[in-house]
């Protein structure tokens, strides 16, 4: 029997901005409002240029959580000439359709309007669920409630946005809370069929955050809650790890289908103290499986169509850039 595929895409890596209004007990991420807070457009569009030039065919765009809501964010902004960061991250998504890289945005909780209009410029979207439970870790984030986020998700799947979500582990769940979780996206998927990938990812302490002292997550748990993910999920949602906080070579054969987006150009803002593999290394770490490149929306959703007109073009043409690299 032929191993399974593993995939990965090859993306470049953009935080819009570092200011969030959430306040998570485990993040390095967010920072307050000053200068420097805001990715310089000139920085953003070079960088589009470049990966482009490096083969890589998705735009990650993320930022921090409604940074608008705090104090004088606005200004800053302004500056660039924007007045909200989602014109900024529109502008940017178009900005990188031009350079040849589809869009992906991953911009905290968006109401069902905002997700409308991103929609039109994105090739997939996402959002973490993270967890179904309230974890103390999460007191001082409004956006990582529970409800607010399923919500959008629900939402995400009557727009038809090919999405990915997925679970933190070591934030304060437990095993059955990560089965609520993993029911909770089954039950979204049976509904709207528009998840196309679940990320199960761990949660790495930073030093300077409330949760620096914190355990990390052992191998084996990782392991088991992959493949409880496998026996929950519909099989045609993919599990994902990000190779760069856990050890795939050791968690491929837990049922894992994918190694997400691999950045040849751009470090890991969130997690910066984890550098990426090399995409060449990735085929040690999968082994006998064949490693298979891949696009931000998955093959049945182009099938569906579920993308804007104005992408076709591009997503044609780089579906068949990736089918036809040899690499490996």
């Amino acid at each position: 029997m032929q191993p399974r595929a593993i995939t990965y895409s090859r993306n470049v890596f953009l935080p819009l901005t570092t200011v969030c209004h959430n306040r998570c007990g485990y993040c390095c991420f967010r920072t307050p409002v000053q200068e420097g807070c805001i990715l310089e457009p000139a920085w953003a569009g070079e960088t589009l240029v470049r990966g482009a030039a490096y083969g890589c065919t998705e735009a990650l765009f993320t930022f921090g959580e409604r940074p608008g809501l705090e104090p004088g964010f606005g200004e800053y902004l302004e500056r660039l000439g924007y007045q909200d960061i989602l014109d900024y991250c529109e502008d940017l998504c178009i900005r990188s359709i031009e350079a040849g890289l589809l869009p992906h945005t991953n911009a905290g909780i968006l109401t069902c309007r905002e997700m409308a209009r991103l929609r039109e410029v994105n090739a997939s979207m996402g959002l973490m669920l993270e967890t179904t439970a309230r974890v103390e870790a999460h007191r001082n984030s409004p956006g990582k409630d529970p409800e607010v986020r399923i919500r959008m998700i629900e939402e995400a799947g009557m727009l038809h946005i090919p999405f990915t979500t997925g679970l933190l582990l070591g934030i304060g769940e437990s095993m059955e809370d990560r089965e609520e979780s993993l029911q909770v996206i089954r039950d979204l998927h049976r509904r709207y069929g528009h998840i196309q990938e679940v990320i199960i990812q761990n949660f790495c302490p930073k030093p300077g955050t409330p949760m620096a002292g914190a355990a990390t997550v052992s191998s084996e748990e990782i392991c088991l809650t992959i493949r409880m993910a496998k026996d929950l999920l519909p099989p045609d949602i993919a599990i994902q790890i990000p190779p760069n906080l856990a050890d795939a070579s050791e968690l491929i054969e837990c049922g894992v289908d994918d190694l997400g987006g691999i950045s040849p150009l751009t470090i890991d803002f969130v997690n910066p103290e984890h550098a990426w593999p090399q995409i060449g290394e990735l085929k040690g770490l999968v082994g006998e499986h064949p490693l298979k490149e891949r696009l931000c929306i998955y093959p049945e959703f182009i099938s569906k169509g579920w993308y804007p007109s104005r992408l076709e073009p591009l997503i044609r043409r780089l579906q068949q850039n990736v089918q036809d690299r040899s690499d490996y």
